[in-house]
């Protein structure tokens, strides 16, 4: 079990303690929302949650299996709905990995991509598509 704890600064920002290192953010409302924009909303730190927690498995697999994935990149694109209440409507994550296109370990990367834990606990409403790009030689 992991503990996070919040403090409402006000004006639409928070600030978030991770129980065991000790290590904070800030959480801002973004523009559209009546906020500063300034920082991360919560809904961001679920886009940067997910392609994080994939690049995350794939490093363990990596790790595992001697593969070196240094340099793996991600990018996430999220897009809210517009109507109310509000929600993510897609996190759509390209994720560019170090490797060849034919690596034997291509298939065994992407599974374990598929079996992040944000990835599998987001709502089934919401498109959560992942594309892999290899840009090895």
């Amino acid at each position: 079990m992991v503990e996070i704890n919040v403090r409402y600064q006000g004006e639409l920002r928070c600030q978030a303690e991770h129980g065991p290192s000790k290590t904070t953010l800030l959480t801002d409302a973004p523009v559209d929302n009546h906020g500063k924009g300034e920082s991360f909303s919560p809904t961001d730190l679920v886009a940067t949650a997910l392609p994080s927690c994939l690049m995350t498995i794939m490093g363990i697999y990596g790790e595992r299996h001697g593969i070196s994935l240094v340099g793996m990149t991600a990018r996430t694109q999220k897009v809210m709905t517009k109507e109310l209440p509000r929600r993510i409507a897609s996190l759509r994550t390209v994720v560019t990995v170090p490797l060849a296109a034919n690596h034997e370990a291509r298939v065994a990367l992407e599974n374990a991509a598929h079996t992040c834990p944000v990835h599998k606990s987001l709502h089934p409403d919401i498109d959560a598509s992942i594309e892999f790009v290899y840009a090895g030689a």
